[in-house]
């Protein structure tokens, strides 16, 4: 699935297919869990998450991998040592397979996304 047209999030987890939605409705559960204040939004067709309107977090299950982007670009230079071995484009963090996301290292970003105002991209 590389976008999709679900009206929201519950119904963009249940297109997916196992255990790709296992791990995708772990991920909404940490963003929910975390990012506190925010509000879960389907934007670009895949579950957003924004704070005052700015969309800082986001997930999809791509074609050939599963994607986090992180607005941030203060957060992911905070943590670039625990990045530096990950498969990372611009504000993307790529795991190769749902069995393969680092559920402790999203966890973090998202809590230093939580603890960090200002503008993002």
């Amino acid at each position: 699935m590389v976008s999709s047209n679900a009206v929201d999030v519950d119904a963009y987890l249940a297109e997916l297919p196992e255990p790709d939605r296992a791990v995708l409705s772990r991920l909404r559960d940490l963003c929910r869990d975390e990012l506190a204040g925010f509000e879960e939004v389907m934007a670009y067709g895949m579950p957003g998450y924004r704070r005052d309107g700015v969309l800082e977090v986001a997930f999809a299950r791509q074609k050939r991998h599963v994607s986090v982007y992180l607005m941030r670009e203060d957060v992911t230079a905070a943590l670039a040592d625990r990045l530096a071995d990950q498969d990372m484009g611009r504000g993307c963090l790529r795991f190769r397979s749902p069995g393969a996301v680092d559920l402790d290292l999203v966890r973090d970003l998202l809590r230093a996304t939580a603890a960090t105002r200002g503008p993002a991209r």
